[in-house]
């Protein structure tokens, strides 16, 4: 009986060592995922607390830009770039012209152009026009009259644009408007390739929409206007953030949760290249951040 005993006893306390040594192991793994559990929710917690004032990115009380108007708004509407009839009725519409506009788009004796949360469609239309009816070679031997895109004529820059006397081709690339030097037209073509929109993939070399005519005009101007290649892409960084106010908030969130960076120290020229600002480098930024939302709207235009 005794005998008995022992052969049961034996492998009943080999179980029940087991069993002790399971459970400190079960227990040490509860314990380190526990850990790990908490790091991570701390973790989410803190980049849930990254926040971006949007003044920050696109202030509230505007931006002066490097660029005086002067007389271009005379200009346009004399060569017809701009039909004055037409563009009055498109604003009127929405409450008509401001005295601001009102002076960009008649005086001859215009300062810096500002650009606000307001007037960025404003202006926009003011940019795209000066873009489209300036007479350059990027619009003549560029992407925009390449023959496998079947003419100049089918882009969404120039077939959007209704505001002109007359056939909107008629107006195409055909006004001196800005002269510019063969350095300065250089230094237009060399930025206008690394300049890009996130409503399509193209740069601004191949403007075949609006934002992307509107800010060849807009580097036209600062290159005739001695701006240096630095503060051009800074002051189109800029303008792209009122033309697109939920892109660049989501950009800035990105880079202060992924990369650490505050977007006034980020590379302007880095952001406005395909990997942020074309819409396939916008969609890799949507995928690692929820996106912003802007308190106002963007420039559209016409």
């Amino acid at each position: 009986m005794e005998d008995n005993k022992r052969k049961y006893m034996l492998p009943i306390s080999i179980l029940i060592a087991a069993l002790i040594i399971g459970g400190v192991i079960v227990y040490t793994n509860k314990s380190e995922k526990s850990v790990k559990e908490q790091q991570s929710s701390t973790q989410t917690e803190k980049k849930a607390e990254v926040t971006i004032d949007e003044n920050f990115v696109i202030p509230q009380e505007g931006v002066e830009l490097p660029v005086k108007w002067g007389n271009l708004g005379v200009k346009l509407v004399d060569s017809g770039v701009i039909d004055k009839s037409k563009f009055e009725a498109l604003y009127s519409n929405r409450g008509g012209l401001d005295a601001e506009a009102k002076k960009i788009l008649y005086d001859s004796d215009n300062g810096n152009l500002k650009i606000t949360s307001q007037n960025s469609g404003f202006l926009l239309n003011m940019l795209w026009a000066l873009g489209l009816g300036n007479k350059n070679s990027i619009l003549e031997k560029g992407p925009m009259s390449d023959t496998q895109y079947g003419g100049a004529e089918n882009f969404a820059s120039t077939g959007g644009w209704s505001l002109a006397k007359g056939d909107t081709m008629g107006h195409y690339s055909k006004h001196n408007l800005i002269n510019l030097t063969s350095a300065q037209q250089a230094l237009v073509e060399k930025v206008s390739k690394g300049i890009f929109r996130p409503c399509c993939g193209n740069s601004t070399y191949f403007p075949d929409c609006n934002h992307g005519m509107a800010m060849l005009g807009f580097l036209e101007l600062m290159a005739s206007q001695g701006v240096s290649e630095d503060e051009m892409y800074k002051a189109a960084l800029k303008v792209n953030a009122y033309w697109f106010p939920d892109t660049y908030l989501t950009i800035a969130k990105y880079l202060k949760e992924k990369k650490g960076i505050s977007f006034d120290k980020a590379d302007p020229k880095e952001i406005l290249g395909a990997d942020y600002s074309s819409s396939s480098g916008y969609q890799r930024v949507l995928q690692e951040v929820t996106p912003a939302k802007a308190s106002g709207g963007g420039g559209c235009g016409v």
